[in-house]
């Protein structure tokens, strides 16, 4: 026999089981940190479907409507909202208790007429910043790769797995484009290039809204980007991090609370003193 089978099979016979097809399960202690689940509450974790965001940068729909909004208090219940299909993810509605909803993402509920916008805060987690109907209608995506397919038809594909055609001729990787989310077709867009506003969606800066200020290019490693942000911080983080959201100074999404600014703990004990 092939050595690979004679391998594979000593393997079988030794008592290894090998792994066949996908993963479905999620222990809890496994699970993001950013989901903040309790560490008692179980052994197991909802395990993110496969969909446009990575399984360790979005948000289950079931962990959204359950442990943030408190629609519900059990998964039977989310799945009971769901299957009436009131909650829409990007203008589409999802039945899916654990499709991955990630960050830009729009999570619309005609019914109560709510709308949020997944974006993260300073901390690192995902905040459902509250947006109105009018802004409920866009979204930005940060441009992955810029191609050419079949037939000479350029395209660009997005961060949440958007192919757009025939894209604006001076858009460019790491640039954002504003997609209106009934068409899906790209309305404006924004260069990725010093003094323009950008939030960053990796790393321990995740959160941080900053102006960007330079970009040091390293060959064969990763290119690394200054930015500085409106309290006068400056920080820098890896280019894949930064994802542009407003031309200038002027953000094209509404932004979370503390308007991406991190404080030291000082400052922060100062705002909120401790109760004594």
């Amino acid at each position: 026999p092939a050595r690979g089978h004679c391998a594979s099979g000593n393997k079988a016979r030794s008592g290894v089981a090998m792994a066949r097809g996908p993963k479905r399960h999620l222990k809890r202690l496994n699970a993001p940190k950013h989901w903040m689940l309790d560490k008692l509450g179980g052994i197991w974790a909802p395990r993110p479907s496969t969909g446009p965001h990575k399984l360790r940068e979005c948000l289950p729909l079931i962990i959204l409507l359950r442990n943030r909004l408190k629609y519900a208090l059990t998964g039977k219940e989310v799945k009971y909202i769901l299957m009436q299909r009131l909650v829409k993810v990007d203008g589409k509605p999802r039945t899916d208790s654990k499709y991955p909803a990630g960050f830009m993402d729009v999570v619309s509920m005609e019914k109560t007429n709510e709308y949020f916008r997944l974006l993260y805060d300073v901390r690192g987690r995902f905040a459902l910043h509250r947006i109105s109907a009018e802004e409920s209608k866009y979204k930005l995506g940060r441009v992955k790769k810029l191609e050419m397919g079949a037939s000479g038809v350029p395209f660009i594909v997005t961060h949440d797995g958007r192919t757009v055609r025939y894209p604006d001729p001076l858009v460019k990787v790491n640039d954002s484009v504003k997609i209106d989310l009934e068409s899906g077709k790209m309305t404006d867009f924004i260069k990725f290039e010093s003094g323009n506003l950008a939030m960053i969606s990796g790393g321990k800066n995740t959160g941080r809204v900053g102006v960007i200020v330079s970009r040091e290019k390293h060959q064969g490693s990763f290119d690394i980007v200054h930015l500085k942000d409106s309290a006068g911080h400056t920080f820098a983080t890896r280019l894949t991090n930064v994802f542009v959201i407003g031309q200038g100074n002027r953000p094209l999404v509404s932004l979370p609370r503390r308007k991406g600014i991190k404080m030291s703990i000082l400052e922060e004990r100062a705002m909120n003193p401790p109760k004594m």
